[in-house]
């Protein structure tokens, strides 16, 4: 019990940082006409957002960065409130979030305007950046395995963990980058997962990666508070590469990547939605499979609102959410 409550009280903390500094980083982003440029084969009601600020990763990034490493700080002084497992995971954060910030602004200043980092130079970075991760996880924190549903003890992946480990970063950095095309969306969704991991973490007795899940999931609703529609900002590349990445690397570390696919059905839907469409299109020369990719502008163009599509795929992953945590427990 005194344990869950530190774990919340962490949560209230990491909400009450980033909720504090978000206006100033707004003005901020403003007046250095950091600004989003919507891309032209969006549905049109996008095209009110253009100049909306960008990069508003950094507004959750930042104070789970700080409430980490000063609790962590604390232990010199002998108060263990979270332990060095959480390095891994923060690194990761910090990592593809300056990937994702560099991409954002190749995409507002460099000259991609518009278009942001090429493609395959930035999915080029990820796998570098996911290999030494997934290294640093095998050898460093001696992660290698995973549970498997009703049975107690974990499997092995022995070599071929860092090809699976490589995998999931990357994919699911991808799949949260494409889910964050809606208002508050990708944000929701993310702390949803995140609160899922936090969860499950504390069930295998990782209480530091708990604590720092809700840290992470306090974070997010503050970011959240300026980002649900009409958005104040936008999270950017900086945002959901980080997050995608970063959730990868809790379920490594936890064990319970079977039901990562479960807890992030959302951003696994429209990664998914993306790849038929993709392949759709070529197979048959021009036809599509969907009305438009990712799978949540499918749903404004069949006529939801924004703010439909955004509530019940949040409902969706929540459920997701509960369903992961079940099997997780059998």
């Amino acid at each position: 019990m005194k344990d869950s409550s530190l774990t919340l009280a962490l949560s209230i903390l990491g909400f009450m940082m980033t909720f504090i500094w978000g206006k100033p980083l707004i003005q901020l982003l403003h007046r250095f006409n950091i600004g989003k440029l919507v891309r032209i084969d969006g549905p049109d009601t996008h095209f009110a957002k253009i100049g909306t600020p960008t990069m508003g990763g950094v507004m959750f990034i930042i104070p789970t960065l700080l409430i980490t490493v000063l609790l962590n700080a604390a232990s010199l002084f002998g108060v263990q409130i979270i332990g060095q497992s959480f390095v891994l995971p923060m690194l990761t954060m910090i990592v593809f979030g300056l990937l994702g910030a560099i991409d954002d602004w190749e995409g507002i200043r460099g000259p991609r305007r518009g278009l942001g980092m090429r493609a395959r130079t930035k999915f080029i970075l990820q796998v570098i950046f996911a290999i030494v991760i997934a290294w640093m996880m095998k050898h460093f924190l001696g992660v290698s395995h995973f549970y498997w549903p009703a049975f107690s003890e974990p499997i092995d992946l022995g070599n071929f963990f860092i090809p699976i480990a490589v995998f999931l970063i990357v994919g699911m950095s991808n799949a949260v980058n494409l889910t964050d095309g809606l208002d508050g969306l990708a944000g929701l969704i993310a702390a949803t997962a995140f609160a899922g991991y936090g969860v499950l973490a504390l069930m295998v007795g990782q209480a530091y990666i708990g604590r720092f899940c809700f840290i992470l999931v306090g974070a997010l609703f503050g970011f959240l508070w300026f980002n649900v529609n009409p958005a104040e900002l936008f999270m950017g590349d900086c945002g959901s590469l980080s997050l995608g990445a970063t959730l990868a690397v809790v379920a490594l570390i936890t064990g319970h990547i079977l039901v990562l696919p479960i807890i992030a059905i959302i951003p696994v839907s429209e990664a998914v939605s993306d790849i038929i469409q993709v392949v759709y299109f070529k197979k048959t020369h021009g036809k599509r499979f969907f009305r438009m990719a990712p799978l949540h502008h499918h749903f404004e163009m069949l006529g939801w609102s924004e703010v439909q599509v955004v509530q019940r795929f949040w409902l969706i992953n929540l459920l997701g959410v509960l369903l992961g945590i079940a099997i997780a427990m059998i």
